[in-house]
């Protein structure tokens, strides 16, 4: 079983920054999938960016954050960070920290194919 704990969000102003971090349970963190997804309200959860085990040398990232977001991991500490810069209002959501077992990229930007889950942090961007 995986457990995975999101934090940093926040209020932030339009042109800010936060970065997001989420601690994973588990030995096996380092051949895991990483992803972070967000919903608004009245939103279907969306995809936001994603990074293969390991090295995590090829993130995935949403076109909307692209150039804004760098998702990164460090398997020494079992920890996957977003760091998230140029904030809009659009930006608001809340994050989730969801993971899959597997090196395999297929379907990255699919909520349906991560089984594990955390409990999502709170990003406002004022406008």
């Amino acid at each position: 079983q995986v457990q995975l704990v999101e934090s940093g969000g926040g209020l932030v102003q339009a042109g800010g920054s936060l970065r997001l971090s989420c601690a994973a349970s588990g030995r096996t963190f380092s051949r895991n999938f990483m992803g972070w997804f967000r919903q608004a309200p009245g939103k279907e959860r969306e995809f936001v960016a994603a990074i293969t085990a390991w090295s995590g040398l090829s993130p995935y990232l949403a076109d909307s954050v692209k150039g804004r977001f760098t998702i990164s991991r460090d398997n020494a500490k079992n920890t996957v960070s977003l760091q998230m810069n140029s904030l809009t209002p659009e930006d608001t959501a809340v994050y989730y920290c969801a993971t899959r077992a597997g090196y395999n990229s297929t379907d990255s930007d699919s909520p349906s194919t991560y089984p594990y889950w955390g409990q999502g942090t709170q990003v406002t961007v004022s406008s």
